[in-house]
């Protein structure tokens, strides 16, 4: 890992933050934490999961959407309408 277990959510990778995430379920699950620890994590994790999702939002906006022509041919892209 290169970046420390309480880097800024805000500037974490996706990559980095859902491995963050997925060590944060598993810690949890094995329910060997301890009660003051598990809420702090599973807040981390509440904030990992957001930023998750704000990155899912910002590709899929920049996803392109394939046109077609009459005959079904290829036409261009335009962008995705993501709402």
């Amino acid at each position: 890992m290169t970046d420390t277990p309480h880097a800024d959510v805000k500037k974490l990778s996706f990559e980095r933050a859902i491995e963050e995430l997925e060590t944060i379920v598993k810690r949890l699950e094995d329910g060997k934490v301890p009660l003051e620890e598990s809420v702090a994590i599973y807040e981390r994790g509440e904030s990992l999961k957001r930023r998750c999702e704000e990155l899912l939002r910002q590709a899929e906006a920049r996803v392109d959407k394939i046109t077609t022509d009459a005959s079904g041919q290829a036409a261009g892209t335009e962008p995705l309408d993501v709402q």
